[in-house]
């Protein structure tokens, strides 16, 4: 079974294109979506607690926004959370993935390289779009957000330059089909 990851920045319409590659007939991992169920495990709560303290748990439930604002500038902190929550994502995958009968699987992440999770997969598949076209789909999905926070969120991943010259195929998504 060939493992594609397919990513890139935020805004750049990973989940369209992933959806293309579902009416192909290949299945489709979000690890987005895993990373948060993994926030109603006891055990990864017990974890993050114990990493990051009750601060982070004002009402006894993990306060979202905290954790964020923790990670957003601290490496040390957002590794911290990242060896909490990726290995389970991976192995989630790796379970989701032989449970498949399709000869291609892929995860939709955007941070396959920032995690290190390249070395899972047979191709890496980067979708690439323009900044103001990323711009306007933040803006779309997220309409509180201002223009500072958004280009925040862009300039906190990996450039997108480095993410094309590590992937082994881009896929060009300026314009919504």
């Amino acid at each position: 079974m060939e493992k594609l990851a397919l990513t890139g920045g935020i805004g750049t319409g990973k989940t369209f294109i992933s959806k293309m590659f579902i009416e192909q007939g290949i299945p489709v991992f979000y690890a987005d979506e895993e990373a948060k169920k993994l926030y109603g495990d006891p055990v990864v709560l017990a974890e993050i607690r114990a990493a990051f303290g009750e601060s982070v748990f004002p009402d006894g439930r993990p306060d979202f926004k905290k954790i964020a604002e923790l990670v957003f500038d601290d490496h040390a902190a957002l590794k911290k959370l990242e060896n909490i929550i990726h290995p389970r994502v991976m192995a989630a995958f790796e379970q989701w993935a032989s449970e498949q009968s399709a000869e291609k699987v892929m995860m939709e992440s955007a941070i396959i390289f920032e995690g290190g999770l390249e070395k899972y997969f047979d191709k890496i598949i980067v979708v690439n779009a323009s900044l103001p076209v990323r711009m306007e789909r933040i803006r779309r999905r997220n309409p509180e957000l201002s223009d500072q926070e958004i280009l925040a969120r862009i300039h906190r991943q990996m450039p997108q330059e480095k993410k094309c010259a590590l992937a082994d195929e881009i896929i060009e998504h300026d314009v919504d089909l």
